[in-house]
């Protein structure tokens, strides 16, 4: 059975996809909980309908972004982690961390899903994640992991 996703579903796809899933799964869970809706054409119509509002939305936010950025230039983020003497932590730093530590050190509030690591991070040092709010805006986010 063909969907329209309204939101993110793990391990089915992202909004506004239109996927293919068992019809159970469809009736039973995904339409009920408002998670998608049948792909037909007055739905599809819809669709393209709000996938346009939400392209002009972003335009107009790309300014915000672009003094997020301005905002971040610059700033080093220090997010503390229990470590070895081999300057080995224990356990790794998350986009979850990077996510507090922007609240809390800068007063800015990011989605953890928005925020991609380049890789684990399981040593005390300087590191660099990017911020995917808007597809032309580039944002870099440096932090440092230092001992507690």
């Amino acid at each position: 059975m063909e969907i329209i996703l309204l939101k993110d579903v793990e391990k089915v796809g992202e909004k506004h996809e239109v996927v293919d899933v068992k019809p159970g799964y469809a009736r039973n869970y995904l339409i009920p909980q408002r998670l998608a809706i049948v792909a037909n054409e007055s739905n599809s119509a819809k669709l393209n309908e709000i996938k346009r509002k939400e392209e002009e939305e972003l335009l107009a936010r790309r300014a915000e972004f672009e003094e997020l950025k301005e905002k971040l230039e610059g700033k080093v983020l220090k997010i503390g982690a229990k470590s070895g003497t081999s300057e080995k932590i224990f356990g790794s730093v998350t986009n979850i961390q990077i996510a507090n530590a922007l609240e809390e050190q800068l007063g800015i509030e990011v989605d953890r899903k928005k925020i991609e690591m380049p890789e684990e991070i399981k040593t005390l040092g300087t590191y660099t994640a990017e911020l995917n709010l808007h597809p032309d805006v580039d944002i870099k986010v440096y932090f440092e992991v230092v001992a507690e």
